[in-house]
């Protein structure tokens, strides 16, 4: 009877070692266009695990200033086990730079089970960093990177693909005609996205069903992509995060202006722009990167700190053909999703109003100067109206901290909230679409008590960090993350973010010319999650550095519900 006992034991064990055996199935060695590389196996579950490629060159090494081109591909097996380096750029700081030329790399993590996965979706993501900085392994902590795809992947059963591409002087600067046409990294984005939709069968991945998206200036890209001809057939679904090619800071009007400047900076200035640009082309890349800094330092009192954004795309007559107002009947073939957080425009505000985040002082005059810094217009009808439209709601005498969160709000709208609307009212007449409002309370400290979402706050928690970093966060952290996994997911899956393999706790309604409601995201989601946006017909008001689109009408401030961050958006469900 003992010996029975044992011998029943023993088979057990054996039972659970086959099963975690289970985790150790991976890709192994895949066979790209390029090679074979090979990458590693995380596991995440008892029969669970993430393959990890990192790496993997999509292009050549780019030349100074020119489209990419295909790599020549290698022998033997790559060993995709490192992230590259990031593309050459200017440091957060603004004080040195750092990175490489060579840079055109991407990174897949592919989530397996019990079997080798088939036929999953794809999501490639492209970074922000104001088209002037980042990666697509930034901000690393402990060894992993905010973009680290490995709990999205797994959570979500998809593959997550995050790719480099070419950002500030080097991605960027544009003559303004064809000698030097710009959108560099436009391009390094969109022969990431044409490298996956060839390869990624062999991943395991469905290569018509591919997602891009992205957070910023990477939102914009998304958006971008989509009103380019060339993305055609290219992928189906898109998802912008706080920005739009809308928005003020993405599009660059002045290119030659530009031009000129870093030109001169490092010595190049011609008067004929063929030797400028020759010039240019034989200078060190660090000393034409360094070129394209900002300085803050510079700002303060006197503007916006938008005005310091210069580098960004501009219409090209090739990738991008017209305005991009213009362009939106090529989004019709694209599923579309779209939002910001409730305090995008906080940390521009901060700079342009410091006291904003001081707990003592008078700021009255400070909110019309930069009204009259985003539009433009130092004095008359414009900043009057807005001024009356945003100020409606602060009493007599003003209420100092409610005046500091409408200039946060007025950066909001102006930076991100009325061009992503614009953007989604210009889409509905296509495919599927969808808006969104996160507003979970910001976890940076130090900050005044209203301050909620920051700009990037999101990214966070649809990586999932409070999962993998489970420490540094609470349960009601988790839940947010849980949450928007499913919705991206789903909405990745099947092109709409109420249908796929994970349960949503709100339905999302679609969004469209006539019908307008907007999904408040954060961790408390419930029926009144759902909300209609609210517009004054009769009150416009014009930003004319938004672009050559019709005006639309200002969402106005309302303090309808004390727990909405955002105040322009009416109370009751649709």
């Amino acid at each position: 009877m003992f010996f029975f006992h044992i011998e029943r034991k023993m088979e057990a064990l054996a039972a659970i070692l086959v099963l975690l055996s289970v985790d150790l199935l991976s890709l192994g060695v895949v066979q790209t266009e390029g090679g074979a590389v090979e990458g590693l196996s995380r596991s995440t579950g008892l029969f669970s695990s993430v393959d990890i490629f990192k790496g993997i060159p999509f292009a050549d090494i780019p030349k100074r200033w020119e489209k990419p081109t295909p790599h020549p591909g290698w022998s033997g097996v790559l060993q995709a086990t490192k992230y590259r380096e990031r593309c050459l750029q200017v440091n957060l700081l603004q004080t040195k730079t750092q990175g490489s030329e060579d840079c055109l790399y991407l990174n897949i993590f592919v989530p397996q089970g019990l079997k080798l996965s088939m036929n999953l979706p794809v999501m490639v993501y492209l970074f922000g960093g104001a088209f002037l900085l980042g990666a697509s392994n930034d901000v690393e902590v402990l060894g992993q990177s905010l973009y680290d795809g490995v709990e999205l992947a797994d959570r979500g059963n998809v593959i997550v693909v995050t790719v480099n591409y070419r950002v500030g002087t080097l991605g960027f600067l544009s003559s303004g005609d064809q000698r030097l046409p710009g959108n560099y990294g436009l391009w390094d984005q969109h022969a990431a996205i044409s490298w996956v939709k060839r390869n990624i069968e062999k991943f395991g991945g469905n290569p018509d069903n591919m997602t891009i998206f992205g957070q910023s200036a990477g939102a914009a890209s998304v958006s971008y992509q989509m009103l380019s001809p060339y993305s055609r057939g290219l992928f189906r679904r898109a998802i912008s995060q706080c920005g739009v090619a809308l928005s003020p800071w993405a599009h660059q009007r002045e290119p030659f202006k530009l031009l000129k400047k870093i030109a001169s900076k490092v010595g190049c200035w011609r008067t004929d722009v063929d030797l400028m640009i020759s010039c240019l082309k034989m200078t060190d890349p660090v000393g034409v990167t360094m070129a394209g800094k900002i300085d803050v330092l510079l700002l303060l009192g006197k503007g916006v700190v938008m005005d310091l954004l210069e580098l960004a795309p501009v219409v090209d007559g090739d990738f991008i053909p017209d305005e991009p107002s213009r362009l939106f009947s090529n989004t019709g073939q694209f599923d579309y999703m779209a939002g910001v957080n409730s305090m995008d425009g906080h940390i521009f505000a901060g700079v342009d109003v410091p006291s904003i985040n001081k707990r003592n002082g008078n700021i009255t005059e400070q909110v019309r100067g930069v009204l009259a810094g985003l539009t433009k217009e130092r004095t008359g009808p414009i900043v009057d109206r807005a001024l009356d439209l945003y100020s409606s709601t602060w009493g007599s005498p003003p209420d100092q901290a409610l005046m500091k969160k409408t200039v946060a709000d007025i950066e909001t709208d102006f930076l991100f909230l009325v061009p992503t609307q614009t953007a989604l009212k210009l889409h509905a007449n296509g495919a599927r679409t969808y808006s969104y409002l996160f507003n979970m309370k910001t976890r940076i400290p130090g900050f005044p008590a209203w301050v909620e979402a920051e700009h990037a706050e999101d990214l966070q928690y649809l990586f999932g960090k409070p999962f993998s970093f489970a420490l540094a966060y609470f349960p009601r952290h988790r839940d947010l993350s849980n949450y928007m996994i499913k919705y991206w997911t789903n909405f990745a899956r099947t092109g709409d973010p109420n249908q796929g393999e994970s349960r949503v706790p709100v339905p999302w309604p679609t969004f469209t010319r006539t019908y307008q409601p907007y999904l408040t995201i954060n961790h408390q989601m419930s029926k009144s999650s759902v909300r209609l946006a609210c517009t004054l017909q009769s009150q416009y008001v014009s930003f004319p550095v938004i672009g050559t689109y019709p005006q639309v009408p200002l969402l106005k401030q309302r303090d309808y519900h004390p727990g909405l961050p955002i105040q322009r958006y009416c109370p009751r469900p649709p």
